[in-house]
Formats: structure tokens, C-alpha cells, sequence
């Protein structure tokens, strides 16, 4: 029995065909069309009965459909309204416990969704988030879930593959950055698979890959600490060829100020942000403050 109906060509087209659709680009719209992924991502976020879930940009409902069949609710975020009706007749199935958002998902708030939920009976926020993520936001809704929605624990999201190289890049490494550091303040990656642009229609001119980002279990940080350590962070990649004295100098940081800070951590004021770990980054936060 296939994880999802939907992600066959034929079933997608003809869906498309009904309902006189086209994917629009703008929206970064490529439908999923190969099952296996579709299994692969559900085996990743190990979905209990109990589960409410967050999904952002569900499309026809490809993944909506296998996600309903496992989870008590799904929430799912759609910033194209012509798909409401769509997704009204491809998931009427789970339609009870299907809670649909018409908007953009960098909008949403998390008061929206749990009205939403409430509209289908369900007093419970999402513990999981699980979606094929349109590319060009991915990045953001990523990092404002795991920001934002605290009762969300487990992330399981299909991103651009150089997108999955940032997330789980190394200090020293071209693709560790700014983002790469933030994110790590938050969760740590447990999981990851590639997917190749003949698994969509229309395919897509980059490579996918499908990212398990699990919250850490105790936040150790504060949210001043967060703000504070966020802060550093940016300054430190603001100029990244530079060493991160003189680029966090030039986002205003005072450079008696830095080179007492960078003593009491023991880095290197000639280093630059890439050659540094999350944890150096929170320090350096510490001591400035």
C-alpha cells in the first residue's frame, strides 16, 4: 500500500488536470511524485497516533495525505488559495482533523494555528513539523519554527541540497556560516537522505535533499542569552573574509571591549567566524555581556 496516493505522475496530473491547475514558480511549486520519498520522510519523523503536525506548503497534499493517515491532527500552512478546494477533496479522507491556513507561512503566528486546530476539535499544539518546504523560504520558516514554536520537537523538512549542506556544515568548512551557527543554538541534525529532481514534475534545476533537525532536549540558553548570542553571531559573518575582531569592530562592537572578551575565551582575535564552534559563539556572547 503506497504512502501516498498522490505521489504517482499520473495521479498528480490528473489532479492538476481537474481542477485546471499549473505550478507557478513563483511559489517554488514542484509536486512530489515518488512514493519511496514520501515513506523515507514519514520513517524520519516517526509519527505517533497522538502526534499534532505542522507542515508548510502542502501543495496538492502529497505529503498531507500520508501525514493525516499517522498523526490525530495535521496543520497545514498554504499560501496559494487556489489549492484550498484542492486540498478540500484530495484529503476529504482526514478531512475531520485536517486544519487548513491560507496564508504565508512567515505571517502565520502560532495563535493562527491553534485556532485552527481548535476549528477541528483540537486542544494541542504541533510537537511535530514536517514538510516539503518551498525552497526560496526555506531557510526562514525553518529557523522561525525552531524559534518561535517551542512545542514543536522534532523537524523533518525537503530543502534545496546546498541548503542541507549549510545546516550540517563544519566549522572551517565553505558552507559553515551565520546560519549554520543560529540553527545549532536550537537543534542538532540526526538525519538526512538526498532526492533527485526526476522524484518531482516539473523537476527542479537544483538537487534536493530531505533534513532531521531535533530540538535539543534543555535549552541551556535564556532568551536574552539567545538574543544576545544571535547578535554576536550575525557580527561576527557580517564581513567574513576579515578576521572577527575587525568585522565585529565594524558592526560596533568596541575593540577594548572585544580583545578583553576574546582573551577570556581563549580565541584567537586574528580567527575568522567560519573557524569558530556554536559553543565558542555563545561565550564570546557571555563574556561580552
Amino acid at each position: 500500500m503506497p504512502a501516498s496516493w498522490l505521489a504517482d505522475l499520473h495521479e498528480t496530473r490528473e489532479v492538476l488536470d481537474r481542477f485546471g491547475l499549473a505550478t507557478k514558480h513563483r511559489l517554488g511549486q514542484n509536486f512530489l511524485v515518488d512514493d519511496r520519498v514520501v515513506a523515507h520522510i514519514l520513517d524520519l519523523a516517526q509519527i505517533g497516533g497522538d502526534d499534532v503536525v505542522l507542515e508548510v506548503g502542502p501543495g496538492i497534499g502529497t505529503l498531507t495525505v500520508a501525514l493525516l493517515a499517522r498523526a490525530s491532527a495535521v496543520c497545514s500552512i498554504e499560501a496559494d488559495r487556489e489549492l484550498e478546494d484542492v486540498l478540500a477533496d484530495t484529503c476529504s479522507s482526514g478531512s475531520g482533523r485536517l486544519a487548513l491556513v491560507m496564508g504565508d507561512a512567515l505571517r502565520v503566528g502560532e495563535n493562527d494555528v491553534r485556532a485552527a486546530l481548535a476549528d477541528v476539535g483540537v486542544d494541542a499544539a504541533p510537537r511535530l513539523f514536517v514538510s516539503n518546504l518551498p525552497y526560496q523560504v526555506a531557510t526562514a520558516v525553518i529557523m522561525r519554527v525552531l524559534s518561535e514554536a517551542p512545542s514543536v520537537e522534532r523537524l523533518v523538512v525537503m530543502v534545496q541540497a546546498e541548503v542541507a549542506d549549510r545546516i550540517l556544515a563544519s566549522p572551517g568548512s565553505r558552507e559553515y556560516g551565520a546560519y549554520t551557527v543560529r540553527l545549532a543554538l536550537y537543534g542538532q541534525v540526526t538525519g538526512r537522505f538526498e532526492v533527485a529532481p526526476s522524484c518531482f514534475t516539473p523537476q527542479p534545476r537544483v538537487n534536493s535533499a530531505v533534513v532531521r533537525i531535533d530540538r535539543l532536549a534543555d535549552q541551556p540558553l535564556s532568551a536574552d542569552e539567545l538574543s544576545a548570542t544571535t547578535a554576536v553571531i550575525g557580527a561576527a559573518f557580517a564581513q567574513r573574509r576579515k578576521t572577527i575582531r575587525n568585522s565585529m569592530s565594524s558592526s560596533g562592537y568596541g575593540r577594548a571591549e572585544l580583545d578583553a572578551a576574546f582573551s577570556a575565551c581563549g580565541i584567537d582575535p586574528t580567527a575568522r567566524a567560519e573557524t569558530l564552534a556554536p559553543e565558542q559563539f555563545v561565550s564570546l556572547a557571555s563574556a561580552l555581556a
